[in-house]
């Protein structure tokens, strides 16, 4: 007699759903110390290594994106399902999601420089216009002041 085979079913665990709803508040990447935070403030009890594990397998899964800035692992549930890339303002944390680059343009560049593409991954940095003002601001308050 065999048995039937029996699908892997995930959990869903107190944590789990609070990591998830805390990161779900969230319109900008945010870090596992910064998350482990809120949920802290907010009278959660669940330890920096459960938070860690629960944002990679989200990571994994591919129910949130994954970026890296300024040294730390920085992450964001999806809001949507298909490809996507995202413009980040180095400063504030601002994101917005931007449509993905033409194949046919990673591929002339990727053959360019004699490579293929297998995948790729797209961030773009910068300031956003709030902090690109507030710098201006910033500078014309320094000069004055000089």
């Amino acid at each position: 007699m065999t048995l039937p085979m029996v699908e892997h079913i995930e959990r869903q665990t107190k944590q789990k759903d609070a990591i998830r709803a805390a990161l779900a508040d969230c319109e900008e990447f945010i870090s596992a110390q910064d998350l482990h935070r809120r949920l802290e403030d907010e009278g959660s009890k669940i330890g920096l290594a459960t938070v860690y594990r629960q944002l990679n397998a989200l990571a994994d899964a591919g129910a949130a994106d994954t970026i890296r800035l300024d040294g730390q692992q920085l992450f964001r549930l999806c809001g949507d399902d298909g490809h996507h890339h995202h413009l980040v303002c180095r400063r504030c944390g601002k994101t917005v999601e931007i449509d993905p680059p033409s194949e046919a343009w990673l591929r002339k560049v990727a053959d360019g420089h004699g490579f293929t593409v297998e995948s790729h991954t797209l961030e773009v940095f910068g300031l956003c216009s709030d902090c690109q003002k507030e710098q201006k601001a910033q500078k014309a308050q320094k000069a004055v002041s000089e």
